[in-house]
């Protein structure tokens, strides 16, 4: 038995305590907000908190790497190094993410208020008014981009994962690879080019958008359909195929229900890729101060544009206008992690029962 324990000792070598990683990060976290604290004090200037960031990592990953190679050796401290290296990156790639959702947040709630979702800005001039008629016309011309993309998007690739083969499927796959990539504003010039032709130079309508969004849209549906289909193991189809099932059945009920969840991600991704779009919207539905529910009459306002609008013809008091570009920003975020929700409820409910 001792000699069992004393080969394992030599296997594993000596280790840090758990608690020394975290008693030099705290070390090195006081080191760096004490030093950026001095220099901005001497310069007059407030604390830069992501300056006392760089200089906390920095230290940190230097001293982990230092005291686990005198203790540990260098296997177990490259390890760490790289351990450090990459939660440095995530909270790095993070911490834009929480920097502009607090800003949003901090600035929007002024004016994010009963008012300002029930109102328009019909007859409006300085401060009061809403956003009800951008919020009503974001929503519809979403969901009509969404009605027309997403079966779209899922047959082109339930096409190109269970029936495309040769030269037509490679070259769907080529076109939506260079239809992820278009401009924003390309898919906008086309559809205002497509209603102009079938309705005359200069039309404004809400559907206009909705098929610039939708050109948008679809690409992203199919690429992420097809890859989540493409995970569905074959012996899946094999033993339905075995049982005397059809193929459109089995892709039906065996297929699409075992990829329902990344599909569903898929499609929340490419609502979240066009619901704050700006430049088509501009061209296709151009811009109003009253609610109009019809996509097929008239001009619509979205909350991209209205928070562009609000922030770029600035009236008097300016503030008004700013507010109310701040309110737009966080009403959008909001209904972006609004739809997230849904998706995941969604995507539960229909799942298989292992992937629940």
């Amino acid at each position: 038995m001792q000699q069992q324990q004393l080969e394992v000792s030599t296997l594993y070598g000596a280790k840090l305590h758990r608690a020394a990683p975290l008693a030099l990060l705290g070390v090195c976290l006081t080191i760096g907000i004490t030093g950026a604290w001095l220099l901005a004090s001497a310069n007059g200037d407030p604390l830069n908190i992501f300056g006392a960031g760089i200089v906390t990592a920095v230290l940190y990953l230097s001293a982990i790497f230092t005291v686990s190679l005198a203790t540990e050796g260098r296997r177990q401290a490259v390890n760490r190094l790289m351990t450090g290296l990459v939660a440095c990156s995530f909270l790095l790639a993070v911490a834009p993410l929480i920097s502009v959702g607090t800003e949003v947040i901090k600035l929007g709630s002024a004016r994010f208020d009963l008012e300002f979702l029930t109102t328009s800005m019909r007859n409006i001039i300085g401060s009061g008014g809403g956003a009800l008629h951008a919020l009503v016309g974001t929503l519809l011309i979403t969901l009509a981009a969404t009605l027309m993309a997403v079966p779209l998007g899922l047959m082109t690739a339930i096409y190109l994962v269970e029936y495309g083969r040769g030269r037509l499927a490679k070259t769907i796959t080529f076109l939506v690879d260079v239809m992820i990539g278009i401009p924003s504003i390309v898919a906008g010039l086309f559809a205002f080019a497509l209603f102009a032709l079938l309705f005359g130079p200069g039309v404004r309508l809400g559907i206009s958008s909705a098929v610039s969004l939708a050109v948008l849209m679809a690409p992203v549906v199919i690429k992420s359909s097809e890859e989540m289909l493409r995970l569905v193991p074959k012996e899946l189809r094999e033993a339905s195929y075995a049982l005397g099932v059809t193929k459109w059945l089995t892709i039906v009920k065996i297929v699409l229900p075992t990829a329902i969840t990344g599909i569903t991600t898929g499609i929340m991704l490419a609502i979240a890729r066009i619901i704050g779009e700006t430049a088509p919207l501009i061209i296709t539905a151009g811009t109003t101060a009253s609610l109009n529910p019809n996509l097929f009459h008239g001009r619509m306002q979205t909350i991209p544009v209205f928070v562009f609008t609000q922030y770029t013809n600035q009236g008097n008091p300016a503030s008004a206008f700013i507010d109310r570009a701040w309110a737009g920003a966080l009403t959008l975020i909001i209904i972006v992690m609004l739809l997230n929700l849904l998706a995941r409820v969604i995507s539960k409910r229909f799942a298989p029962h292992g992937q629940k």
